[in-house]
């Protein structure tokens, strides 16, 4: 089977920003082989923490995750890592919602905690 580089999407609400920096730590040598981007603090805490290239959109709030959903509409993700804090309101909880759907829509795979993150990147289909 050939191994594909993938785009993968990163991330995190503030409160689960170290955790997924964390994961990515201890994921480095699957996550260096592919193209990975981010919403704007996600992409950059996680850049800072493990040397990792992560393109950076937006912040979330400002717009990221919706700069996010048009790459996948456009074929442009193929993976989504989203840890979401469902225990915390979020200002911008009509993106969050939006994103989400546009995944399912797509067939893009979306691991919203560290648990479905791990399945998906350590599948044979990734």
């Amino acid at each position: 089977m050939e191994n594909k580089k993938h785009t993968v999407a990163l991330i995190a609400h503030d409160n689960k920003k170290s955790e997924i920096v964390e994961w990515a730590k201890v994921n480095y040598d699957i996550l260096k082989e592919h193209n990975l981007c981010g919403t704007g603090t996600t992409a950059c805490l996680i850049s800072e923490a493990t040397g990792l290239k992560v393109h950076g959109f937006l912040s979330g709030p400002l717009g990221g995750d919706q700069q996010i959903g048009a790459h996948i509409a456009e074929g442009k993700i193929d993976t989504v890592v989203f840890f979401w804090d469902p225990l915390q309101a979020q200002p911008h909880d009509p993106d969050v919602k939006a994103l989400l759907r546009i995944a399912v829509v797509y067939d893009v795979p979306i691991a919203t905690n560290k648990a479905t993150a791990d399945y998906v990147l350590k599948s044979a289909l990734f």
